[in-house]
C-alpha cells in the first residue's frame, strides 16, 4: 500500500494501516490540516468536488464532515471536474477547494488535490505549511455551537456555460460543421460533463463510450494511445470526425483523428494554441518536457515561446510571469488563463472544434500541418548510494557548448538539430527520467540512447 504526502496534497491506495496508505484515518488527517491552513489565511468557505472513482463516495463524506467539524462552510459539487472545481472556487469567491481525485492512477488510488482562493494549485510553501500542521499539534476542531455548514451545487452546467460564451469560442462555426464525435470518459465524470458540453456546442452526432461514471475503468485510465484501441477503432469504422478522451478528472485531453490515428497529446496544446494565437497575438508557456512544436507554432505567430519546470503550478506562475495568452503541458493539458489557471478539457474541446470547423481540414489534414516531433521516453535505475545531482552535474559539463536550462533538471537543447534531452531525478526513488525530442523516432531514441550511455560512463569512471 502506498501513500505519498506532497506539497501539492495527498496521493494514496485505498485501504490498509494509517500512515501507510490513504486510509481514513489519513483523509480526515490532511482534511483537518488543510481546514486549519484556511481557517488561518481567515478563510471560511471551501469547495470540495470528486470524480467518479469508487472510493470517491467515502472519501467525500470523510472530508466534508471533517471540513464542517473544524467550522468551515463546506460547498458540495459531487460529481464534478477538476478544472470545475477550480472554476467554483473562484465564482463562489471560496477560500480554498479540494479536489478528490487520483488523476490518471488507477482505481485503488484516491487523492486530496489542494487549491488557493483563487482556483489554482496551492504553492510549495503552502503545501509545506499544511504538511506541517498535519504533523503537529495544532488542529482544533470546533464547539457545537460552532459547527460549520454544508450544502450540494452542481456546477458542471455553469462551466459549460462560461465555456459557450467565451470569444474564441464559435458554437455557430461548430454547428455548421456538423461534426461526429466519440466520446471515451473511461466512466468518470468526462462520461457526465463532456456529452453535454458538445450537445451545447451543436455536435451532429454523439458516440458513448464509457461514459457512466461509476468508476469502474474499461481500461488504463491515463489517455496514452496504448490505452485507447477501441475508440481508434470506433472513430475510423464508424466515420466519424473526432474522437475525445479525458482522463478520470477531466484536467488532459487526448484526440483521435478520423483516421482512427491518435492526434498526439502534445499536439492537442500546439493546435489550441496555433488558434489562439491567430486571434491574440502573444506569449505562450510549457513545461521543459513538452514538445518544441509550441515554441515553433508560437514563433510563427510572432510571440516569444517560454519554458517552466514540470508541475502545473509552475506553469501558472510562468504564464502569469510573461502574461502568456496561451499555456499548459504536453500530456493533453490546456490552460486559457482568461478563462481559468488550470487545465481544462472543457475549453480545450471547444477551442479545438472552433479550430477544425474554421479551417474545414480534417484532424488529419490538421496534424500534419503542425512541424513533426517525436518524444522518446526513458529512465535509467540508479543504486541508492550514488549521488544522482553529481551525475547531472557531470552531464551539464559535457554538453556546456549547447544551450542548457537548469531550472527543473537539465535540459539541452541542440538548437541547430531542432532537437532536446531532458534528464529530472526523481524525488521518491534512485531513478532518472530521460526525454529526448527530435524530429523522428529513431533520432529521438538514439538521442535518449546516447544520453544513457554518457551516464553510465560517468557511473563506471566513480
Amino acid at each position: 500500500m502506498t501513500l505519498i504526502k506532497s506539497i501539492s496534497g495527498i496521493r494514496g491506495t485505498i485501504g490498509g494501516k494509517p500512515g501507510e496508505a490513504l486510509t481514513p484515518f489519513d483523509i480526515v488527517k490532511f482534511s483537518a490540516a488543510f481546514g486549519t491552513w484556511v481557517k488561518g489565511q481567515k478563510g471560511k468557505k471551501v469547495i470540495i468536488g470528486r470524480d467518479a472513482r469508487i472510493s470517491g463516495e467515502m472519501v467525500s463524506q470523510l472530508v466534508s464532515a471533517t471540513l464542517v467539524g473544524l467550522g468551515l462552510e463546506v460547498i458540495d459539487l459531487g460529481l464534478s471536474t477538476t478544472p470545475t472545481v477550480e472554476i467554483a472556487v473562484s465564482k463562489e469567491k471560496a477560500d480554498g477547494g479540494i479536489i478528490l481525485t487520483a488523476s490518471h492512477n488507477p482505481a485503488q488510488w484516491n487523492a486530496l488535490k489542494l487549491l488557493n482562493k483563487y482556483g489554482e494549485f496551492i504553492s510549495a510553501a503552502d503545501g509545506a505549511s499544511i504538511l506541517k500542521i498535519a504533523e503537529g499539534n495544532q488542529i482544533t476542531f470546533a464547539e457545537v455551537g460552532n459547527l460549520g455548514a454544508y450544502q450540494q451545487k452542481d456546477y458542471i452546467k455553469k462551466h459549460i456555460a462560461m465555456v459557450k460564451k467565451y470569444p474564441l469560442v464559435d458554437v455557430k462555426a461548430i454547428k455548421k460543421a456538423k461534426f461526429k464525435v466519440v466520446v471515451d470518459a473511461v466512466n468518470s465524470t468526462g462520461g457526465i460533463a463532456i456529452p453535454l458540453l458538445l450537445e451545447e456546442l451543436g455536435v451532429k452526432k454523439i458516440k458513448k463510450l464509457y461514459c457512466t461514471p461509476n468508476g469502474v475503468f474499461p481500461h488504463n485510465p491515463e489517455p496514452l494511445p496504448e490505452h485507447l484501441t477501441e475508440i481508434s477503432k470506433t472513430v475510423k469504422k464508424g466515420k466519424y470526425d473526432l474522437g475525445i478522451v479525458v482522463d478520470p478528472d477531466v484536467d488532459r485531453l487526448a484526440l483521435i483523428q478520423e483516421d482512427g490515428k491518435p492526434f498526439g497529446e502534445e499536439y492537442t496544446l500546439v493546435a489550441v494554441a496555433d488558434y489562439v494565437l491567430s486571434k491574440r497575438k502573444g506569449n505562450a508557456v510549457s513545461n521543459l518536457s513538452s514538445s518544441r512544436a509550441l515554441r515553433d507554432v508560437t514563433e510563427a505567430a510572432g510571440g516569444k515561446y517560454h519554458a517552466s519546470a514540470v508541475g502545473e503550478v509552475n506553469v501558472v506562475a510562468e504564464m502569469k510571469r510573461v502574461k502568456a495568452v496561451i499555456g499548459g503541458e504536453g500530456n493533453g493539458g490546456i490552460i486559457v488563463p482568461d478563462f481559468h489557471y488550470g487545465r481544462d478539457a472543457l475549453i480545450g474541446i471547444a477551442l479545438f472544434l472552433t479550430h477544425l470547423a474554421k479551417t474545414g481540414m480534417k484532424a488529419s489534414a490538421l496534424r500534419q500541418s503542425y512541424p513533426p516531433y517525436f518524444i522518446s521516453k526513458n529512465k535509467i535505475e540508479l543504486t541508492p548510494d550514488l549521488n544522482v545531482d553529481d551525475v547531472l552535474e557531470q552531464i551539464k559539463k559535457k554538453y556546456q557548448d549547447e544551450n542548457i536550462n537548469t531550472i527543473d533538471g537539465v535540459k539541452i537543447d541542440f538548437e541547430i538539430e531542432k532537437e532536446w534531452v531532458h534528464l529530472r531525478k526523481s524525488n521518491t526513488e534512485p531513478i532518472i527520467r530521460i526525454y529526448a525530442e527530435s524530429q523522428s523516432e529513431k533520432k529521438a531514441s538514439q538521442l535518449a540512447q546516447q544520453i544513457i550511455k554518457d551516464i553510465k560512463l560517468i557511473i563506471a569512471s566513480k
